[in-house]
């Protein structure tokens, strides 16, 4: 007996023992994993329309399944080592399997831009995505491999450092020529596929996030690196403040997700803007065009001189914003923002931050505006029609549309229940602007006033499957980057700024954009700089005696 237990023990000892595998092997199950499980929004992309009884339907998606693999392994292969792998791979499976259930739940496209946006949302937005929709995702995406990753009976194998850069270097080249043959055989319909959807890049998981986060990084960096560049500092006073007996009070309302297709004012069926519709002298612009789809975007690009027409995301970020040049021109600026911040437009003014429904954002302004002396901007910053709560966005004295969309599950809904919350929180976006355009009014005793309202970017509802908003520009539709803007000013501000009230109203008729903001604003309240370009000016062909300054570049 005693020589039995000696041999036999070796041998249970080594059927117990965990499988040595290489970094490079879990690098690959991981990517056939990526490939496979969580890359449906890419995958709908990519086959389309196609026919599974048709072979060359087969051999596009094998092709296209290879090519994606090797690509995903390439990448693991560069940031996973031996010690990192797997904490690197949870994050990984638990990140992609939220980006894959946003891509296909909501339509979205993880770009730098989407990305920004995400990462720059506040908790009570980010609250209202966290629904048990997340759990069947989570569990099969991140849950399962995460259990296989961390439990299974395997562990990873040690190698000197020259034979583990050897195995890595091998591994790099076979998946990179599997790449280009597995493209190779496919290189038609593939080259088809990227020329007419270019943004299919944008939603290849974790490629798709991981190359965003190197981008946001980098140009934040340079952000942090370098202060604000000064703009408009030679920004002063125009000649008509020399005759003027009142001073300026301008409120400019920054809107939320409302869309132009329901904007009751811009046509739509319903009546979703019933208060406006009775304010005498109101102006509505019905074709304005949004300068991004989200406000990460869109808020820099339309408080900034180039706008979309010379967009430069790093050129905007780093300079001043509207806010600054008039500043710097001697008005008293006051931003409030009941969203998820100005995102560098008021940076080092005059800001405050509430929460709550919109109407809060009127909250003491009479306190404000006590004191007359000086030039004043406000600036209201709306949570507007933020989805997907769009039922939070509204009391209940304005749920007039009615089976409404009451969950931010918006699979549990009807198209017509979610429209019908979406219009609801219009009506409420109604009164809130119609309420500071009474409010401006009981000021003309002591300012000459004006409003001017613009959403800052629209929402897609459903159309052609797509939810929410944030679709690369090149390829968002017009739910998305059409927008409402109207305006309303005082008799004494029209007078004391030369305006031609039906010129200006004619003009609100024609095509306009985020870009004629900047201009338009310092155009109104007479601000002389070198910023300014006459040509984005709403308001330049429609003043009397003041003479504008001759457009040049910023």
């Amino acid at each position: 007996m005693s020589a039995v237990f000696p041999s036999t023990a070796p041998r249970r000892f080594a059927a117990s023992s965990p499988r040595a595998i290489g970094v490079e092997a879990l690098a690959l199950l991981s990517s056939l994993f990526f490939t496979l499980v969580s890359n449906g929004a890419a995958w709908r992309l990519a086959l389309g329309d196609r026919s599974w009884a048709d072979p060359a339907t087969w051999r596009f998606a094998i092709g296209v399944g290879v090519a994606l693999t090797a690509f995903q392994f390439i990448l693991l292969a560069v940031i996973l080592t031996k010690r990192t792998a797997r904490v690197v791979l949870s994050v990984l499976f638990v990140a992609t399997a939220l980006a894959s259930h946003f891509m296909v739940t909501y339509g979205v496209f993880l770009d730098a831009s989407m990305l920004r946006n995400v990462l720059r949302t506040d908790v009570r937005e980010a609250r209202e995505l966290l629904t048990v929709s997340l759990l069947p995702p989570l569990a099969l995406q991140a849950l399962a491999p995460l259990l296989l990753l961390w439990c299974a009976p395997f562990t990873l194998a040690d190698r000197s450092w020259t034979r583990a850069l050897a195995w890595r270097a091998a591994s790099i080249a076979i998946a990179a020529a599997a790449f280009v043959v597995a493209l190779f055989a496919v290189f038609q319909d593939a080259a088809a596929l990227v020329r007419n959807h270019r943004e299919v890049r944008h939603l290849v998981a974790p490629s798709n996030y991981l190359h965003a986060v190197a981008q946001v990084v980098a140009g934040d960096a340079r952000t942090v690196a370098r202060r604000q560049e000064p703009l408009g500092t030679d920004a002063v006073l125009g000649p008509s403040w020399s005759q003027r007996t009142k001073p300026a009070l301008f409120v400019l309302i920054v809107g939320e997700t409302a869309r132009a297709a329901n904007w009751g004012l811009d046509g739509y069926a319903r009546q979703t803007t019933p208060e406006l519709a009775r304010i005498d002298g109101l102006l509505n612009f019905p074709d304005v065009q949004s300068c991004g789809t989200n406000t990460e975007t869109s808020l820099p690009c339309m408080f900034s001189p180039w706008g979309r027409h010379d967009y430069d995301e790093s050129r905007i970020r780093s300079h001043e914003s509207l806010m600054h040049v008039l500043s710097h021109a001697g008005f008293r600026v006051l931003w409030r923002d009941n969203q998820s911040g100005c995102k560098g437009v008021c940076a080092g003014l005059s800001s405050e931050r509430l929460e709550g429904l919109d109407e809060h954002l009127l909250d003491g302004l009479d306190r404000i505006v006590e004191d007359t002396h000086g030039n004043r901007v406000l600036v209201l910053h709306q949570l507007g029609s933020h989805g997907p709560a769009y039922a939070s966005r509204y009391t209940a004295a304005f749920a007039r549309f009615q089976p409404a969309c009451r969950s931010a599950e918006l699979r549990e809904c009807t198209q017509a229940e979610i429209v019908n919350a979406y219009d609801n929180s219009l009506l409420y976006t109604d009164h809130v602007v119609a309420s500071a355009i009474r409010f401006v009014q009981a000021q003309q005793g002591a300012y000459d006033t004006a409003l001017l309202y613009v959403s800052d970017h629209g929402e897609s509802l459903g159309e052609h499957n797509v939810y929410l908003h944030g679709l690369p520009r090149a390829i968002a539709p017009r739910e998305q980057t059409q927008v409402p803007m109207v305006a309303w000013l005082s008799p004494g501000f029209a007078r004391s700024a030369a305006l031609d009230m039906e010129c200006l109203r004619a003009r609100a008729q024609q095509p306009a954009s985020h870009d004629h903001l900047f201009h338009t604003v310092l155009g109104l309240l007479d601000v002389r700089t070198r910023v300014y370009d006459g040509a984005f000016d709403l308001s330049a062909g429609c003043r009397g005696h003041i003479e504008t300054p001759p457009a040049t570049a910023p």
